[in-house]
């Protein structure tokens, strides 16, 4: 329930931020670690980095102006894929800042960095976690993926995608080689389409 609370203020706050320039600018949102937010090592649940991640891309999303063109067509946004790798644990009551950028994209998806951040004792910056996301948005009259070119279109932006960095490039080759696997069942895998 603490993350419709979160999502509100999101919602309430968001607008009076600065817009965000796309596609390379970062969205940067601050929390705290409350109790509902802990799992029986007293730390960070592993879900919770999940929940605060769609936040983020919420933000990204708000800010950037894309939420018109996603309310307007009736987008799903939709994440295909992501990996996570916790670095340190954060407990309770301590201030987080969760970082969310667009690294990179093809025909009809991005690739979207997540960074939890802290404030070390010596006031040096620790990354907490870092998440990659593969991710689109599901065009359902057209029962297809928007493509990324369109997706700018709608924000006024022409950019070219960077080539994936070394670490993209193998999360993408990791999604790959389990979607062509069919997962455990080695059955063809289907397209994740939105409920």
């Amino acid at each position: 329930m603490n993350l419709w609370f979160r999502l509100i203020w999101l919602l309430l706050t968001r607008p009076f931020q600065p817009k965000l320039k796309p596609p390379f600018e970062a969205s940067i949102l601050p929390f705290r670690v409350w109790p509902h937010d802990l799992d029986t090592s007293l730390h960070m649940n592993n879900a919770r980095y999940w929940g605060l991640m769609d936040l983020g891309r919420t933000d990204l999303m708000l800010r950037s102006g894309l939420w018109r063109a996603v309310l307007r067509h009736g987008w799903v946004p939709v994440v295909n894929c992501g990996t996570i790798r916790f670095r340190r644990e954060v407990r309770l009551f301590r201030a987080l800042r969760l970082e969310t950028r667009l690294l990179c994209w093809s025909e009809g998806w991005v690739v979207i960095q997540h960074r939890v951040l802290a404030d070390g004792r010596d006031g040096s910056e620790i990354v907490a976690a870092v998440a990659l996301v593969r991710a689109a948005l599901y065009d359902r009259k057209g029962r297809a993926y928007v493509p990324a070119e369109r997706l700018f279109a709608e924000m006024g932006v022409t950019a070219q995608s960077p080539e994936p960095s070394p670490e993209v490039a193998a999360f993408l080759a990791a999604e790959e080689a389990l979607r062509q696997a069919g997962g455990s069942t080695g059955q063809t895998p289907a397209e994740p389409v939105p409920e």
